[in-house]
């Protein structure tokens, strides 16, 4: 079972890295690796350049040569660099637990997503039975279009902790981050 983590976005909202963006002093791209690298011995990183890539020299990274096509291109970049069972996150959720992703993983389930503001969502876990259909996908598309076709193969793990996310200037400021 291989974690994926999505860090290439281009933080168009934000304009500025958030993958950089520090919370509890330190940024939240190597947070949510940390995090995913206590539950799984495979991890793979998709960054977007080289100040990302840096903070990461501790952890495996694949770069993604078509990540102006949006999130489904990293999806399949970190596809394409392993097999099997996957889950995959994004690093602009730090409140996040490896306890979660635990969950998320035992769940039993060929989709395992995290219950959030009313949606399932990211974290979530696919069974290697899902790999195609996340390959298949194209643009600014993530893997919730195929977590909303198999919902008769979907449990939700809730986690309201996940509702944060850093989108923009706003929420990073009056979000919980203490700025080291």
């Amino acid at each position: 079972m291989t974690i994926i983590i999505l860090a290439a976005g281009a933080s168009k909202r934000l304009g500025r890295p958030k993958q950089l963006l520090l919370f509890q002093g330190e940024p939240l791209v190597v947070r949510a690796a940390k995090i995913a690298a206590a539950v799984t011995d495979t991890l793979v990183v998709i960054p977007d350049d080289d100040a990302i890539r840096a903070v990461l020299k501790d952890f495996a990274t694949v770069a993604n040569p078509n990540r102006d096509e949006g999130v489904s291109s990293s999806i399949r970049t970190g596809l394409e660099a392993t097999s099997g069972d996957v889950l995959l996150m994004t690093c602009d959720q730090p409140l996040i637990t490896g306890e979660h992703l635990r969950a998320l993983i035992d769940a039993g389930s060929p989709i395992a997503a995290t219950g959030y503001s009313g949606i399932s969502g990211v974290p979530a876990f696919f069974s290697a039975k899902f790999r195609d259909e996340l390959l298949a996908l194209r643009g600014d598309v993530g893997a919730k279009r195929v977590i909303e076709r198999h919902r008769d193969e979907l449990v939700t793990i809730p986690f309201e902790g996940a509702a944060l996310d850093v989108d923009t200037e706003a929420a990073y400021n009056s979000a919980p981050f203490q700025r080291s």
